[in-house]
């Protein structure tokens, strides 16, 4: 009998040892404020991510958003809300944007006009985002129900202004989850990172972080433009903050409470610089190996020989290009050995060449993942940078508007890629670029350095993400993280009051020494002058 009872604990010890080293279980609830486009594609992977672990996930949407549909076989959990504004608004507003870097690439002599339209596109954009916040903050009925919800945090992208707003207002830590360069205006002034302008380029300054004398004027000069644009157009925020709040702030301030920043890029992407603690960087978290692709797309790619395939897009967002630009990026692609895979929507160009195949749709990742993958032409949205640095394939960018110019600068700079111009884009010009980038060899092996940076990582960056995520609801919040520059005048933060004091200090004691030393020099001339006498 007592052998039995030893046998049973023993059995029961083997049982139980694993559920030991499982460690306590913690579930969390998070509320996401999405943003629109390639921003929720990348946030997508971090919601499956967090429900996987066992968190309950809920996505706080508006009733006209173009990319997010909410579905009730879903894991997450949908609260929708109606906004006075129709789909179509949006999409609308998007191809006006669209257009109008399409159209114009600003010149010195265009510089004005160009920001002077962009200023008015801002000023709409603006106007829709503080209608979809009314309509979250305003409807009682809803944060009622979110109150009652008990969320231990929010993920909210700076690009869609209010998710910040919406966590004070319910009281929980907020994390911040974007892509745009740490040396952006929010960063700097918000976040409180240091950005010295002799290496740290400017966001869309296209620089590298080995400038020029005249390179380091243009960023000098970039950085206040950006401040006076920040001022500018993002100013009259602080007065929507201060109403909603009940008490004088800024967006800046409000933006600084965030508890962690989650940086869409990594070092494989970025120049080296100086970050805060409580910036992590999570580039190509929504990267991953490649899957088979569908039958009649694999027949098309195996057909291609030793010659392999190109890979094309431009992106969700253009859609519709002019029959012209169609007609001269076909022509180009006709001339090439590869075939061609391009994602393209808008109306068939007549040059196309029978090497060339056009899709609504692409399995992008797979794609670039797929062996017989030579080259990517990419507008330089990040999400399709990192797949070809997560692959290894080099790159031939053609940017066309906000923060694309900048990250093929930086492709550029690392050697992984060539960049065009869209507007004066030719054949031949696409023609050279593509032959240079699958036939150089530097190129393959700057990506695949690329790669291995990307792949070499203690931690993935998706479970970085989660982890940062976890941190923030277990330990309601991370404020031990926060620089105490977050309490700082901006006069106190450069030291001025301190450079004042000590310059009144030596003024002082200089104007001392001085007129004592003219009274030294009277008194000992006029005990000479009565010796004399």
């Amino acid at each position: 009998m007592a052998a039995k009872a030893a046998s049973s604990k023993k059995y029961l010890q083997l049982l139980l040892f694993p559920v030991t080293l499982l460690g306590p279980v913690f579930c969390g609830n998070v509320l996401v404020w999405p943003a629109e486009g390639s921003h929720w594609l990348n946030v997508q992977g971090v919601i499956r991510e967090l429900i996987h672990r066992g968190h309950s996930v809920t996505i706080l949407v508006h009733s006209s958003s173009l990319y997010i549909k909410p579905r009730a076989d879903a894991a997450e959990k949908f609260e929708v809300y109606d906004v006075p504004f129709q789909t179509d608004t949006l999409r609308n507003m998007i191809d006006d944007a669209v257009a109008l870097w399409v159209n114009n690439r600003p010149t010195i002599l265009t510089f004005w006009q160009f920001y002077k339209e962009l200023g008015k596109q801002s000023e709409n954009w603006n106007q829709i985002a503080r209608m979809i916040c009314d309509a979250a903050l305003t409807n009682q009925e809803l944060m009622a129900r979110l109150q009652r919800s008990n969320y231990d945090v929010v993920l909210s992208d700076p690009a869609a202004l209010c998710g910040d707003l919406l966590a004070l207002k319910l009281a929980i830590p907020f994390i911040y989850s974007l892509r745009f360069s740490p040396a952006s205006t929010m960063e700097r002034n918000c976040g409180k990172i240091p950005a010295p302008p002799s290496y740290v380029p400017a966001a869309l300054s296209e620089l590298s972080d080995r400038m020029s004398f005249s390179e380091r004027v243009k960023n000098i000069v970039s950085y206040h433009v950006q401040e006076h644009i920040f001022q500018t157009f993002w100013g009259e925020w602080d007065v929507y903050y201060s109403k909603i709040l009940g008490r004088p702030t800024t967006l800046c301030e409000t933006m600084g409470k965030a508890e962690v920043w989650l940086i869409r890029t990594y070092w494989d992407f970025e120049f080296p610089r100086p970050f805060l603690p409580n910036f992590e960087f999570v580039g190509g978290l929504h990267c991953q190996p490649a899957k088979p692709l569908p039958k009649e797309m694999e027949e098309f790619v195996q057909s291609s020989g030793e010659h392999g395939i190109v890979v094309f897009s431009l992106g969700s967002m253009v859609h519709n290009l002019t029959d012209e630009k169609t007609n001269v990026i076909a022509r180009a692609l006709s001339q090439l050995p590869q075939k061609v895979l391009w994602r393209y929507k808008g109306k068939k160009p007549e040059t196309l060449g029978s090497n060339t195949r056009i899709y609504d749709w692409i399995p992008q990742n797979d794609l670039l993942g797929h062996p017989l993958t030579k080259a990517f032409i990419t507008h330089g949205g990040t999400n399709g940078i990192y797949e070809a640095i997560y692959h290894g394939i080099p790159m031939v960018g053609i940017p066309i508007f906000a923060d694309q110019h900048d990250n093929i600068a930086r492709m550029r700079a690392k050697g992984a890629a060539i960049g065009l111009d869209f507007i004066t884009l030719k054949s031949q010009d696409l023609v050279d670029a593509l032959n240079t980038v699958i036939n150089n060899p530097s190129y393959k092996e700057n990506a695949l350095k690329l790669s291995k940076i990307q792949h070499d990582q203690p931690v993935k960056p998706l479970d970085r993400a989660v982890f940062w995520i976890e941190f923030v609801m277990r330990h309601k919040g991370a404020k031990h993280l926060r620089p105490a520059a977050h309490n700082l005048t901006w006069y106190q933060y450069h030291c001025l009051d301190v450079l004042a004091f000590l310059l009144t200090c030596t003024t002082i004691v200089v104007f001392i020494l001085v007129k004592c030393c003219l009274f030294c020099c009277r008194r000992c001339g006029r005990i000479a002058k009565k010796k004399k006498e």
